[in-house]
């Protein structure tokens, strides 16, 4: 009775840890992720939910591949605000727009000054430069995780560069950004991708002798394909750091003009509220053509809804 009895209790117990075990690994993957750790720009968000995101770039110069050694000191600020709802079931359309507003300084110019919006005579300019109707959509059902952001971009500017103050494109844009990621068994790795192609098309950029444009961009009639990686890693669901490297180059179809750039960085996003995160980059451009060779500090807060 007692060889019986010691293999029932060593069974029942080796079932009772298992299931204890099995019980926890349920309750560990039923645990919601952070909207940091599942919607990257790749995840679309569902029927009725909002999405709206404010990112704010600081790109500021002294160097430029143009000349050598130093320059006076250019800032261009970008202020970007997107809104996204869901449409349709399974989580495969979303539709919203992009509104860009632009603060630009030069001649030497502190670089914070971009926040004065003065519009001193040759040294800034600042305004709402562009609106952009927009939709993103997964291809393929089966592939939740690979999307396309499609967005026509309308130039709201009378001019490019006026009084020798570059202020933004005046041209259209019709902007496709293709995004997948993949997150690492354990989910503290994720890695996402971007292609980012651009085409500019409009009249090629006329200027007076003053050098402020008359009509059309400079990048006009130019395709630009910019190709990025992005590896993240979670602390906790809440936290992430990330490394980023992303190569620009732009081609030309017509307006005599080509360009590309190299810039390498990180950041950090942190997930203040269930709904709310809040994310900081630094990029630095390291290599070049036709191009300055600046740095950006960024920040932005996204809310999912």
């Amino acid at each position: 009775m007692k060889n019986i009895l010691k293999p029932l209790f060593v069974t029942t117990l080796f079932l009772y840890y298992s299931n204890s075990f099995s019980q926890q690994e349920i309750i560990e993957n039923k645990k919601e992720k952070s909207n940091i750790q599942q919607y990257t720009p790749s995840k679309l968000i569902g029927k009725g939910q909002i999405d709206l995101k404010w990112f704010n770039n600081l790109y500021t110069q002294t160097e430029s591949t143009f000349s050598e050694g130093s320059e006076d000191r250019q800032t261009f600020f970008t202020s970007t605000l997107e809104l996204y709802t869901g449409v349709g079931e399974n989580k495969r359309w979303n539709v919203g727009a992009i509104l860009e507003f632009r603060s630009n300084v030069i001649a030497d110019r502190n670089a914070l000054e971009v926040f004065k919006f003065d519009g001193e005579s040759g040294t800034a300019r600042s305004g709402l430069t562009s609106i952009a109707p927009s939709v993103k959509f997964v291809p393929f059902a089966k592939i939740s995780n690979f999307s396309i952001q499609s967005s026509f971009y309308i130039p709201l500017i009378d001019n490019e560069v006026e009084e020798g103050v570059f202020l933004d494109q005046k041209g259209y844009t019709w902007q496709n950004r293709f995004f997948y990621d993949y997150t690492f068994p354990g989910d503290k790795w994720q890695l996402f991708s971007e292609l980012n192609s651009e085409f500019h098309f409009g009249k090629n950029a006329v200027y007076d002798e003053q050098g402020d444009s008359i009509e059309g961009s400079f990048a006009n009639n130019s395709l630009n394909l910019t190709p990025g990686l992005f590896l993240s890693y979670f602390p906790s669901s809440k936290f992430t750091v990330l490394a980023l490297a992303q190569h620009s180059q732009r081609l030309d179809l017509g307006n005599n003009f080509t360009q590309d750039f190299t810039a390498l960085g990180g950041g950090l996003k942190y997930q203040l509220t269930d709904a709310l995160n809040i994310e900081t980059l630094y990029t630095n451009f390291v290599r070049g053509n036709n191009t300055g060779l600046g740095e950006t500090f960024n920040v932005g807060l996204r809310a999912i809804f």
